[in-house]
């Protein structure tokens, strides 16, 4: 695990090189990822739009910034993610926002199709679904914990969808979509610093053991 992860973290890009990449690939009407389809071109341009309205509407509230800055380690968020996945274009920008409101945190990003091996390392109900953000400890890159690939309310929202309908189709999407702007990103915020609040305090306990 510690070699993939290590190789992997070499390929790591930022945020802004992230975007940069993916509106390159839309100009020569690709996506991002090892499949190409008018669908998933289609897909990341919606997407890049969404992230540019994000960029500017995403606000981190002060309690949130707080909860980071009291952090007694350093991390990297590592998270892999692909230009056509749209749970990624809504949650990417907001780990975007909140490492910047933080001295503790800095967020790394991986496309998930030229990462495989670190993709398969940490598969949702054995699917490689995206985004996954992974905590690391800055100092050793250890794996901490993960989140991902959506906040508990989006993904109540799809399984329930599933559940009535057998399928998530493009209404499933559009629903999807519409809870995202809704809940203005608060959700994912709430539950990535009870995340990181948990792992500190799982490290404090077993330091004293």
């Amino acid at each position: 695990m510690k070699t993939v992860i290590a190789q992997s973290f070499l390929n790591a890009i930022t945020y802004s090189e992230y975007r940069k990449i993916i509106s390159e690939l839309i100009q020569q009407d690709k996506s991002s990822g090892d499949e190409q389809s008018e669908d998933l071109l289609l897909y990341s341009k919606l997407n890049e739009t969404r992230m540019n309205r994000l960029d500017k509407t995403v606000h981190v509230g002060i309690e949130t910034t707080q909860e980071l800055n009291a952090l007694m380690h350093e991390y990297y968020w590592l998270v892999l993610a692909e230009g056509w996945c749209g749970d990624a274009a809504q949650l990417v920008p907001i780990f975007n926002k909140m490492a910047n409101t933080s001295k503790n945190v800095e967020l790394k990003l991986l496309f998930r199709d030229e990462n495989k091996p670190l993709m398969d390392m940490f598969l949702t109900n054995g699917s490689r679904s995206i985004p996954k953000l992974i905590v690391l400890e800055k100092e050793t890159l250890q794996v901490k914990g993960t989140w991902g690939p959506r906040p508990e309310g989006a993904s109540k929202l799809i399984r329930s969808y599933k559940q009535q309908y057998g399928v998530v189709d493009e209404t499933a999407k559009a629903e999807l979509q519409l809870w995202y702007l809704h809940d203005k990103g608060l959700s994912t915020q709430n539950e990535l610093t009870t995340l990181m609040h948990h792992l500190e305090q799982l490290e404090h306990n077993n330091a004293r053991k």
